[in-house]
């Protein structure tokens, strides 16, 4: 009778990877369209854009470790250098939009799951098996149908004014979201979820302000901040608010590289929603591309799902054991305390006489 319901398990584990997968990818969109949508109206402060997205980290989940009082595990200034790489990640992929076409930044995506992989398996002693590899190359054989795709379509007829630097600052960018995303894997798997979004949110915050006071002052100033740019600036920190309290779950269950080739798909979200939203015409490589993406997804997360629902079982016995240290530390407390009453209405009689 187990081993049905360990299969059950299984397949449980599979789809909800998969679902929470492609809610971060569609997070993931909705930011990229409402940085569209601001670049549009002329606003060009990728910083600014980041910083209520830390402020609302900070609020929420440093609440959440005050109320629960609960001591901070890691070292605070892991997560400075974090902040930091977490920061400019986000400000240099922005701003290689301003030097290069959309089909080069697509290469971010390409670039950060080799890197997450090398790291992973150095720093985080990952194991990758055969499958887990033949998965891999499936997704990104699916990215590649999306390049080629935009090719086919004349998406590259606009370049850029400087392809080479924009390209570059891609490859650094993907480089640096690989450490960000390894790193996380590793914290959250050390500390918790809300120490990593509470911390990650205070120093984001601070090294984001730091660079908007330096960089985009006279942006900000210059903005007419109406309502056409106020709400997709308000639903760009919303969604990148809820794809940063989302990421810390597939990191812990699924690693940083089952995350990355979820945002593979979002190249194909967008594309559906140009086709829904704005009607426009997208060649039909896109969608081979996203069948294609999709099968590597469940090839990879197959082969992973046992070992997941093992260290899952894992962490959830931990948590018992610790609940049931705790259980019996206060037990101990209670009987020390009713064994002490009597002794302390002995002692001051003891005393008089």
């Amino acid at each position: 009778m187990a081993l049905p319901a360990a299969r059950w398990w299984i397949r449980r584990e599979v789809l909800v990877g998969l679902a929470l997968g492609q809610l971060v990818s569609l997070l993931i969109t909705s930011t990229g369209f409402s940085s569209s949508e601001l670049a549009r109206r002329g606003v060009n402060a990728p910083t600014s854009q980041s910083l209520l997205n830390y402020v609302l980290l900070a609020l929420v989940y440093g609440g959440v470790l005050i109320y629960k009082k609960q001591s901070v595990k890691i070292k605070w200034y892991y997560y400075l250098i974090l902040a930091i790489i977490d920061v400019e990640a986000n400000y240099i992929v922005v701003k290689a939009y301003q030097y290069t076409s959309l089909t080069s930044v697509m290469l971010l995506d390409c670039w950060a799951i080799p890197c997450v992989i090398l790291f992973t398996w150095i720093f985080l002693k990952t194991k990758y098996g055969w499958r887990k590899l033949f998965g891999v190359g499936v997704c990104m054989a699916g990215l590649v149908l999306v390049v080629f795709s935009d090719v086919h379509a004349s998406d590259r007829q606009s370049k850029g004014p400087n392809p080479l630097k924009g390209d570059l600052l891609v490859f650094a960018g993907a480089t640096l979201y690989a450490v960000s995303n390894v790193t996380e894997e590793y914290i959250v798997k050390e500390g918790s979820r809300v120490e990593l979004m509470a911390m990650l949110g205070v120093f984001g915050a601070v090294i984001s302000a730091i660079q908007i006071s330096i960089l985009e002052r006279e942006e900000l100033r210059s903005t007419q901040w109406n309502a056409g740019a106020l709400l997709p600036f308000i639903g760009f920190a919303l969604a990148l608010f809820l794809f940063y309290s989302t990421v810390p779950i597939i990191l812990k269950v699924f690693g940083a590289t089952m995350l990355n080739l979820s945002l593979l798909t979002s190249d194909m979200w967008a594309a559906l929603i140009r086709i829904f939203a704005y009607h426009e015409k997208v060649d039909w490589m896109y969608f081979v591309a996203f069948a294609g993406t999709a099968i590597g997804l469940v090839i990879y997360s197959y082969k992973g799902s046992r070992e997941n629902a093992d260290g899952t079982n894992q962490v959830a016995g931990a948590t018992d054991e610790e609940a049931a240290t705790e259980n019996h530390a206060a037990e101990q407390v209670t009987d020390a305390r009713e064994d002490d009453e009597p002794a302390s209405n002995k002692s001051p009689s003891a005393t008089t006489t």
